[in-house]
């Protein structure tokens, strides 16, 4: 799966980061970092409004989201160069800097750059991908990968009965597949729902013409 980086323009407004939030869950359930969206959201949250109170409402900024290696970074840039994020301790009572404290406690690391005409507060995430294109390994998922490189190489068709199997215990196999394969669509940024609907309808087409369109 390519995960290309991306980024959004936005203002340092209270209103926005709602917005950011939810465009962070689109994007992440897209790329299959579904594990990742909650931790994601907060530092995105954590990182906009912390531009709101240094910077100033109405400040431009920019959210830019990409892959370093396998964790997933989390870039805000804004023009003010003079306020850098503090850290505090979370429970304390001052209002500035408990947001950083949340991104730390978060976060696998964190940090700022500051460039000539910006100032670039970063963080990254683990992800638990084994490779920055390849997927969160889950056992559905590897079910499917393997189903799929055993349809694509065999030559003669699967049969219930085949291998002693009750046609009970092939149905739950059936079953089972179709499941993992849900999973694999999802991970991979697919509509299942479309594909079922898809698969269904050329499923009729196909049982029609094998019998002669009789009902």
């Amino acid at each position: 799966m390519s995960r290309k980086p991306w980024d959004l323009a936005f203002t340092a407004e209270p209103a926005e980061v709602a917005a950011l939030r939810r465009v962070m869950r689109l994007h992440l359930g897209i790329w299959g970092l579904h594990g990742t969206v909650d931790h994601a959201q907060l530092c995105v949250s954590e990182l906009a409004t912390n531009v709101i109170t240094h910077a100033g409402h109405g400040t431009p900024a920019t959210l830019a989201v990409s892959m370093s290696g396998t964790y997933l970074r989390i870039e805000v840039h804004d023009p003010d160069t003079r306020a850098l994020p503090t850290l505090l301790d979370a429970d304390s009572e001052s209002e500035g800097g408990r947001g950083m404290a949340l991104v730390d406690a978060v976060a696998d690391r964190w940090g700022v750059q500051l460039r000539c005409d910006r100032k670039v507060t970063w963080c990254e995430l683990a992800t638990g991908l084994a490779t920055p294109n390849g997927h969160v390994d889950s056992p559905g998922v590897l079910r499917a990968e393997t189903l799929l490189g055993v349809y694509s190489s065999a030559k003669r068709p699967w049969r219930p009965g085949s291998h002693r199997l009750a046609s009970g215990m092939a149905e739950d196999a059936a079953i089972a597949a179709i499941a993992d394969f849900l999973h694999w669509l999802r991970v991979h940024g697919y509509d299942a729902d479309d594909v079922l609907d898809r698969a269904q309808t050329r499923f009729e087409v196909e049982a029609s013409a094998t019998t002669g369109g009789v009902g």
